[in-house]
């Protein structure tokens, strides 16, 4: 069951992450240099022409955030039954953090559908990045067992979790630039890859050897070594199972971008520049002419003074030559 709703969990973010990726590539390569948009302003509702994507993503995140809310409402029966506070506490957090996240979901679509109902884009923006960061501190603080396998597992989903709640909070301030969304698209794939990865990790034999997984209740686990080698052999694993998912991510990504550019073309924008060569010849231009300014300037001064200097030492030679003629 444990390995179910991982698997469920993480296709689901990598499906919402991969369409909210595409989508924003998408709109970015789409767009034409020379149009400039006229400044908006973002406390005013979205416009109602809302693109199919934005609805189906809204869609998606609400589906998944239902699903958590009914897998945390078996946990939490389960912890009552086992008698563990501690999964109970846990479980009740999960159902926060899900509940935010289908608020978000369900503000998303009654604004981009019902036409009589206004919300304003930055606080809807606001509810998805605070919801991100309540997931963040749940990771961050979920240390249950400190000896457990599962918290480097954790600590390493606070990355891509970082990334979609950084994102978020830059759709903060440019809610108009495709770029943010991009960002945590990616970070959602990289999320949902990794929650693929512990559910194999948990629940299979993709862990160190010497390592067995010990449940309190349906919710709260931990995974337990032998010793400190097959700890650290252990974490180690996990470091490197997340390097590969990274590596893998940035392959693709790199796959799709030049899928993209073939079928898009690049932006014009990124590729307009000013000729250095005319740049350099008109400034070389205007320092030549200061230059050769400056010295006839220079030399007529210098032919001024070697004149003057002729007649002054002229004069006492023709004194002289008249003193001696009278002599």
């Amino acid at each position: 069951m444990g390995l179910f709703t991982y698997t469920v969990a993480g296709g689901a973010l990598i499906l919402i992450g991969g369409w909210e990726a595409l989508i924003s590539a998408s709109e970015s390569l789409n767009k034409t240099p020379s149009s400039s948009p006229p400044p908006q302003d973002t406390n005013k509702p979205a416009p109602k022409t809302m693109s199919f994507s934005s609805t189906v993503t809204f869609l998606l995140i609400s589906v998944i955030s239902v699903l958590f809310i009914f897998n945390s409402v078996i946990s939490l029966s389960d912890a009552v039954r086992s008698k563990d506070n501690t999964g109970l506490v846990l479980q009740l957090e999960v159902i926060t953090i899900a509940v935010l996240f289908l608020l978000y979901s369900l503000l998303g679509i009654f604004t981009y559908t019902i036409s009589s109902f206004r919300f304003p884009l930055k606080l809807h923006n606001l509810i998805y990045a605070f919801a991100f960061g309540e997931e963040f501190l749940l990771f961050y603080s979920q240390s249950k067992d400190p000896s457990g396998i599962e918290n480097r597992y954790y600590d390493l989903i606070l990355v891509p979790i970082a990334i979609c709640m950084f994102s978020t909070v830059l759709e903060l301030k440019s809610p108009k630039s495709s770029y943010p969304r991009l960002g945590r698209g990616i970070g959602l794939v990289l999320q949902g890859m990794w929650t693929l990865q512990m559910g194999c990790s948990f629940y299979s034999n993709l862990i160190t050897s010497g390592c067995a997984l010990h449940e309190k209740s349906r919710g709260n686990y931990t995974i337990k070594c032998k010793g400190h080698p097959e700890y650290h052999r252990g974490r180690a694993i996990a470091t490197l199972q997340f390097n590969c998912h990274l590596a893998l991510l940035i392959t693709l990504g790199i796959g799709l971008y030049s899928v993209f550019c073939k079928k898009y073309g690049i932006n014009r924008e990124y590729t307009r520049y000013k000729p250095l060569g005319d740049v350099g010849e008109m400034q070389f231009d205007n320092r030549s002419q200061f230059t050769l300014d400056t010295d006839d300037e220079d030399d007529g001064d210098e032919i001024r003074s070697v004149e003057m200097q002729k007649t002054i030492v002229s004069a006492p030679q023709i004194a002289v030559n008249g003193n001696g003629s009278h002599g």
